[in-house]
């Protein structure tokens, strides 16, 4: 009997035992990231701002990708390409076993239904978007075709020296089954083959993805990713201190050091490809122009009117470099050799003399009404410009709108001069002096171009430096085209914001793309042992 007892609790200790070593379940894993503004779409096609497509990049795939940290091309959704002698014709062979969030297969199908749908007017689909990411970036694609299940033909207008960086940020492929579905609805049930899936869009408050258990690429390590929307950059960083949030993009400048000091944070940093400008309407044929602005030298006087290094030095705080010419120091084909107008209130004076404005002259300014990667406080910038140009008889008043109407009012031309910006959607000048400053970008209601300005002589050499695949002799024609821009004066180029995101601790793992965008798969949070 003593044995039987003995052997039953024997029997009953080691099954505790083996009961207490049962493995635990993982928890999920969330993480929210504090950003400054809410999207404008979901659409790869359609929205270019960084707003928009620093979510939808998690979600949608292209046929290239961007290395991780780099400006390198490398294959994506496709394996591997092949480019015509003549640089018209692009082969790309596609990757297999791949599916989009539905279910249904990613193939040549899906690619072509996706390209289609921004080339041809008369597609189904073409009217329910302006596909500005897609006109902006490659514009030069006239014809996609199927050759096979798992191999696509696109072919180029013109040659396009950047075409394969441009497709990495305006090429996602949209699943053909869920915009049959949803018709023109689709975008509120966005569906790619991206590492994240789409769960919800609250406006104004915050997106929420998932990860996707059947991503083709290594399994993301973050189970809910949730963009929330903090526009004042205190409230993001409180937010970040109390363990609201995980990470946050454009802190104030006057917070860095404190931020620095804080060993429950990490700050990441490096020089952005980034741009911002002071913007001047001369295209007569918008309903925001005024005569003023037509004179090159109110341009000029405005030029030499604004304090520039004052405004890095107060404003960005050591955040950002002065600006001489409209592409980032740091990227190939700078134009170092221009001579930036100097600070001179006097010379201004003078020429707004000249120009028939002795008192100077009223107009607007209007400044963009959220922390971007190229402007994290565009208010302040905003006010030590009007108190620069008030200094010279000219009377500013700041004027804003929701993100989302101030976007699509400047492209239509409604301002007389306004604040912006460009963070690079691919590391080529041919994004900044094209996209920005062509008069193939000028067109009122889709504008990029937001001077309006039309010289054919940065047409000509915009399109030749398109054409060609040496860099170096790309360079020297992109610097041409920064001095003669510098001479017309459509803008004034005021700074080159480095890129910047804290984050806790204990999140490993983020990279730091030059683009601008952000990239969670291989995200992860630790937790405390």
């Amino acid at each position: 009997m003593k044995k039987q007892v003995s052997f039953l609790i024997v029997v009953l200790l080691a099954f505790s035992i083996f009961a207490g070593c049962k493995p635990q379940v993982a928890q999920p894993v969330t993480l929210i990231f504090a950003k400054g503004g809410d999207a404008i779409g979901l659409d790869p096609g359609d929205t270019p701002d960084n707003e928009s497509s620093a979510i939808w990049g998690n979600i949608f795939e292209s046929l290239t990708k961007f290395k991780a940290g780099s400006t390198e091309v490398e294959p994506c959704l496709a394996t591997s390409w092949d480019i015509s002698p003549d640089g018209l014709v692009y082969t790309f062979h596609l990757r297999r076993g791949v599916k989009f969030h539905d279910g249904t297969p990613f193939n040549a199908d899906a690619v072509v239904f996706t390209y289609d749908r921004y080339l041809d007017p008369n597609n189904p689909y073409h009217s329910y978007g302006t596909w500005e990411n897609w006109e902006w970036c490659v514009s030069q694609v006239s014809k996609v075709e199927k050759v096979d299940d798992y191999t696509v033909n696109i072919t180029l207008s013109t040659p396009f020296a950047p075409f394969l960086a441009a497709l990495a940020t305006a090429g996602g492929i949209v699943s053909p089954a869920n915009c049959e579905k949803w018709k023109d609805q689709w975008i509120a049930h966005p569906v790619g083959t991206g590492p994240f899936k789409f769960v919800e869009w609250i406006k104004g408050d915050h997106i929420t993805l998932e990860k996707n258990p059947d991503y083709w690429g290594a399994k993301p390590k973050i189970d809910t990713l949730i963009f929330r929307v903090i526009q004042d950059p205190s409230q993001r960083l409180l937010a970040l201190q109390k363990g609201e949030v995980q990470g946050m993009e454009f802190p104030n400048a006057t917070d860095l050091d404190k931020i620095s000091q804080d060993s429950t944070l990490q700050l990441l940093e490096q020089p952005g490809l980034t741009i911002s400008y002071l913007s001047f309407n001369v295209g007569t044929d918008t309903p925001g122009f005024q005569k003023p602005f037509g004179d090159l030298r109110v341009r000029q006087a405005i030029a030499h009117a604004i304090n520039k290094q004052a405004i890095v030095d107060k404003v960005f705080q050591g955040t950002a470099v002065v600006l001489k010419t409209d592409i980032p120091p740091t990227l190939w084909g700078y134009n170092d050799s221009i001579q930036d107008y100097e600070y001179n209130p006097t010379k201004a004076k003078e020429l707004l003399r000249e120009a028939g404005y002795p008192n100077g002259f009223k107009t607007q300014l209007w400044t963009i009404p959220i922390a971007r990667p190229y402007l994290p406080d565009p208010q302040k910038v905003a006010v030590a410009i009007q108190a620069d140009l008030k200094a010279v008889g000219i009377d500013a008043e700041i004027v804003t709108y929701d993100w989302s109407t101030y976007f699509h009012k400047v492209d239509r031309g409604e301002q007389p001069m306004n604040i912006a910006g460009w963070i690079c959607d691919y590391p080529d000048p041919d994004d900044f002096l094209y996209v920005l400053f062509d008069s193939d970008h000028a067109t009122v209601g889709t504008a990029s171009n937001f001077s309006f300005y039309r010289n054919p002589e940065v047409h000509k050499l915009n399109i030749q430096a398109q054409r060609i695949v040496d860099q170096t002799k790309r360079a020297e024609l992109y610097k041409q085209v920064q001095t003669i821009i510098h001479n017309d004066v459509p803008n004034v180029p005021l700074a080159s914001v480095k890129q910047i995101v804290v984050l806790s601790k204990n999140v490993k793992g983020f990279v730091l793309y030059p683009i601008g965008r952000y990239y969670f798969d291989t995200v992860t949070i630790e937790t405390s042992k």
